[in-house]
C-alpha cells in the first residue's frame, strides 16, 4: 500500500473523507493542507504543507520558507514559490500561490521533507531585499533567524558585499544592521533603548556604524573590547 504524505489534500482523499477525519479528531487544517493531529510540527511537515497541491519543481521561498525554517509563527495566506530563471515551468493562471522566476544557485536550495526550499541564507537574503515587507517585520524575522545560526550574519554580509548592483541593496544592508543589533539584544538581554551594547558581534560580524550606499563595499570594523563598544542603532 502506498504511504500517504504527511500533508494531505484532495488529490489524496476526497473532501468528504478529509472533513470526516477532522470531525473524528484525526486531522486538522494547516494552511491548504490536512495534517494528522499527532504529527510533530517540524520543518519537514511545514515544507510539505506549503508544497501541497503545487508542482514539485517549484522552490519554497520568502515568507513561506521563513515559516519552514521556524522564523515565523504562521505561513503566508498565499504560498510563495520561485524557480531558476532558466527553468521551463508552466504554471496555470488560476494558481492560488505566488510564483516568480529568480537567479538562484543550486547550493541555495535544500531538500526539506522531500520539498525544495531556499536555505536559511537565501531566505534571509530575499526577505532583507523585499520592499513589499514592512521594515520592522522583516527585521524581526531575520533577527530571529540570526539567533538560531551563528554563521548566518557573516554569510549575509558576504552575500551582500559581492552583490553590488542588486535592487534594494541599501535597504537590505540597513535591515541587516538592525537585525544584527536586535539579535544581539536577544542573546545578551540588553535593552537597545539605552543605546549601549555590551556585545559588539553576532556570528563574528561587527556592527556597521553607517549604512553603505548601493555599490559601496562593506568594511569590517577592527577588533574592539566588548565593554567599550557603543552601537549605533
Amino acid at each position: 500500500m502506498t504511504r500517504l504524505p504527511l500533508a494531505l489534500g484532495t488529490d489524496d482523499l476526497s473532501i468528504a473523507e478529509l472533513c470526516a477525519a477532522r470531525l473524528d479528531g484525526d486531522l486538522h487544517r494547516v494552511a491548504d493542507a490536512w495534517v494528522p493531529i499527532d504529527e510533530p510540527d517540524l520543518p519537514a511537515l511545514r515544507a510539505q504543507v506549503i508544497a501541497s497541491g503545487a508542482p514539485s519543481d517549484l522552490v519554497v521561498e520568502r515568507m513561506s520558507a521563513a515559516w519552514v525554517h521556524g522564523a515565523v509563527l504562521a505561513p503566508p495566506r498565499r504560498a510563495q514559490f520561485c524557480v531558476p530563471i532558466d527553468a521551463r515551468v508552466a504554471i496555470d493562471a488560476s494558481a492560488t500561490f505566488e510564483f516568480r522566476e529568480v537567479r538562484i544557485a543550486g547550493n541555495e536550495i535544500e531538500l526539506i521533507g522531500g520539498v525544495r526550499c531556499t536555505n536559511a541564507v537565501r531566505t534571509a537574503y530575499d526577505l532583507l531585499r523585499d520592499a513589499s515587507i514592512d521594515d520592522a517585520h522583516a527585521v524581526k524575522i531575520v533577527a530571529h533567524m540570526l539567533t538560531q545560526r551563528a554563521d548566518l550574519a557573516p554569510s549575509l554580509h558576504d552575500r551582500l558585499d559581492v552583490a553590488r548592483r542588486i535592487p534594494h541593496r541599501a535597504l537590505a544592508l540597513r535591515r541587516l544592521r538592525s537585525a544584527v543589533a536586535d539579535a544581539v539584544d536577544v542573546v545578551d538581554g540588553v535593552d537597545a533603548a539605552h543605546g549601549v551594547q555590551h556585545a559588539v558581534q553576532m556570528g563574528g560580524v561587527a556592527h556597521l556604524e553607517h549604512e553603505p550606499a548601493d555599490g559601496e563595499p562593506i568594511v569590517r570594523g577592527r577588533h574592539v573590547r566588548r565593554e567599550d563598544v557603543h552601537v549605533v542603532l
